[in-house]
């Protein structure tokens, strides 16, 4: 339920809008104690984590749809930005410009085909002990998404950023030049940062090259601002405020 609101309510941050309110999607063939509560209850907290409101939703019971214990979620959320605001403002870039991430809190819903691979090839269960953190490895694999809103809308209203990309499917290889016009490019420093635990594993258990871990998955880092050189220390002191750890990933070059 939060990594729904979560995929919802990071994306339009990143045109600069405030989440206002999101609505939920419930199907499954037949509702069984305790599950739709559990998912609604689940959003309901993404949307407290996010600032939204949860307004609405629907919950579908369909026989014969769906085998038993599977359902299916869907969901959407209504942001408001100023039409003066939105981001990126692409016209504003400039080579030189300065890339700063924030931690994501694992793979954040992205990847899941290739980490259920991995599973496998290790021959691990979900109950099996995490190999990279404490507890079972589902519920290290199924942390919650992080929800940036606290951090993010701060910098928004003050045009403290440029740009913001919120690192999904595609990783930051292909989530980050998406905020760029087509002149500049983002020049990405690896070693800026160390891979979240899970990610470290993921790569060698399951022996996928660093190129293709990188398209996958967000690899630590769940959200990446483009700021002018002069306003990268005043952004990174607002977002420790908020009890970010922000790090200076790159900058933006010719393309």
């Amino acid at each position: 339920g939060i990594d729904l609101v979560a995929m919802c309510a990071n994306d339009v941050l990143a045109q600069g809008a405030e989440p206002l309110f999101f609505l939920d999607y419930f199907a499954t063939g037949k509702l069984e104690a305790g599950i739709a509560e559990a998912v609604i209850s689940g959003i309901a907290e993404g949307c407290r984590q996010s600032g939204c409101a949860l307004v609405g939703g629907e919950t579908a019971e369909m026989p014969g749809m769906y085998p038993p214990g599977h359902y299916d979620l869907a969901g959407f959320v209504v942001g408001a930005v100023d039409r003066a605001k939105v981001l990126p403002r692409m016209s504003d870039m400039a080579e030189g410009d300065v890339l700063i991430g924030i931690a994501s809190s694992g793979p954040h819903s992205n990847g899941y085909s290739l980490i259920r691979r991995i599973v496998e090839r290790e021959s691990l269960s979900y109950e099996s002990p995490s190999p990279f953190s404490d507890g079972t490895l589902g519920e290290a694999l199924l942390t919650p998404t992080r929800l940036y809103s606290q951090a993010a809308l701060p910098l928004i209203k003050g045009d403290l950023i440029k740009g913001l990309a919120h690192i999904t499917g595609g990783g930051i290889t292909e989530n980050t030049p998406r905020m760029c016009p087509d002149h500049l490019a983002p020049r990405i420093d690896r070693s800026a940062w160390a891979p979240s635990p899970v990610f470290q594993w993921l790569q060698e258990a399951g022996g996928v090259e660093l190129d293709e871990m990188h398209r996958t998955f967000n690899m630590g880092i769940g959200m990446i601002f483009a700021v002018a050189p002069d306003m990268a220390e005043i952004v990174m002191n607002q977002l420790r405020v908020v009890g970010e750890q922000p790090v200076i990933l790159g900058d933006l070059v010719p393309a």
